[in-house]
């Protein structure tokens, strides 16, 4: 056997021994990133500081699976919108606590987070201790409670007052950075609804309690288990009222709930967020809509006066399941607020009722009609004080 001396056997093969020692350097580095990208290595933009001084670090790859660094607590938890907010919550790997009064009203939630992520724990609003186990682990509080009625158990004061000025004070005491309030687009304490009343109300008690909050104020919301379109379709007499000529501005659930989720992850805002939709409708409007996409006559319901609606609400009181209150009936004749939207300070556009009429008002539909085409009535052109004219939207098809 002849051993060939070092020197000859490296330059008997130069043109080789480049490429091979470039893969061997290569080699090293593929796998090093293929690491980082499986086990999810945080780098230094993964680390955020909070006022409190706890550091947030996310790691992972996007989605389920990923480590947002958050944990958050969303009182209110089994409500319309809160839904929405934990499942967009959840796919950006954030760990959510539910709190809940009814285990089977929170059961769907467990689904929306990966393992161990979705954490339901039993409260009471009125338990001070059951509050503090619900957020001592959080750094940031949606209170997403409120309530449409009073009843004999939790007044419009329980709820929009009194809770949050309690959750408020106890997320204070266990450090909690941010604390973010839901209210609604026309709360002022000088309202005739108590509704609205008491949103302000307790808008104010937070603010005393927790200077940097801040104040979500949506209007009113609309989306498959909404109280809005699902409502007019099935009891178009009680939007009637008025004659049908108040204004509003409907919101997409949707939208609401990316509004509240883009809140964790930029730069803390404090004060108020107006929410509202992107277009000043009527309940005349809605209706017609309504009859328009569900392909149904209108409603030949007559408009009933305010004192005989109020009547008729107050006689609902007897029965145990809810009914229209009197407070709802004087909300029917209040315009929703003017005031300009703040959808830029959280990076969304608002879309409009139109482009999701059909996906939340098909079931109403007959089967002949389930894959029609889908058409639009004219907007009407309403005079405001602050915005005189809005441009009035034509006949439009669609197909579905």
């Amino acid at each position: 056997m002849v051993e060939i001396p070092p020197s000859t056997e490296r330059s008997s093969t130069p043109s080789s021994s480049t490429p091979r020692r470039s893969m061997q350097a290569i080699k090293p580095n593929a796998l090093r990133l293929q690491r980082i990208a499986r086990t999810g290595k945080a780098t230094f933009h993964d680390l955020v500081t909070l006022p409190t001084q706890k550091p947030v670090i996310s790691q992972g790859p996007p989605g389920y699976s990923a480590v947002s660094g958050h944990t958050v607590t969303v009182f209110g938890s089994t409500g319309f919108l809160a839904r929405y907010l934990v499942s967009k919550l959840g796919k950006i790997g954030t760990q959510v606590v539910v709190p809940y009064r009814d285990e089977d009203q929170a059961r769907h939630l467990k689904l929306m987070g990966d393992l161990g992520q979705i954490v339901r724990m039993e409260w009471d609003i009125r338990d001070e201790k059951s509050i503090a186990e619900c957020l001592r682990h959080s750094d940031t509080v949606y209170n997403l409670v409120g309530r449409d009625y009073p009843t004999k158990n939790f007044s419009y004061e329980d709820v929009h007052i009194r809770g949050p000025e309690r959750m408020a004070r106890i997320a204070r005491e266990e450090g909690v950075s941010t604390f973010i309030q839901m209210s609604h687009l026309n709360a002022d304490v000088n309202s005739a609804s108590k509704f609205y009343a008491t949103k302000a109300e307790g808008e104010a008690r937070v603010k005393e309690i927790f200077p940097n909050a801040t104040f979500v104020r949506p209007s009113t919301m609309f989306g498959y288990e909404d109280k809005l379109l699902n409502n007019m379709a099935i009891w178009p007499i009680w939007w009637k009222l008025n004659n049908a000529e108040t204004q509003i501005r409907p919101v997409h659930v949707m939208d609401v709930a990316q509004a509240l989720t883009n809140l964790l992850t930029m730069p803390k805002y404090s004060g108020v967020l107006n929410l509202p939709g992107p277009s000043t409708l009527t309940y005349e409007y809605l209706l017609d809509m309504i009859s328009t996409v569900t392909l149904r006559p209108p409603s030949k319901a007559p408009a009933l006066p305010k004192k005989l609606a109020q009547l008729i609400s107050e006689a609902g009181k007897g029965v145990w399941w809810p009914v229209l209150s009197s407070d709802e009936v004087t909300r029917r004749f209040i315009n929703d607020s003017q005031v300009a939207g703040d959808w830029e300070a959280v990076g969304i556009e608002p879309s409009e009722i139109e482009d999701h009429a059909i996906t939340y008002l098909r079931r109403y539909r007959s089967a002949f009609d389930y894959v029609r085409p889908v058409t639009f009535p004219p907007r009407p052109i309403i005079a405001c004080k602050r915005f005189p004219v809005l441009v009035s939207k034509p006949l439009i098809d669609v197909i579905p």
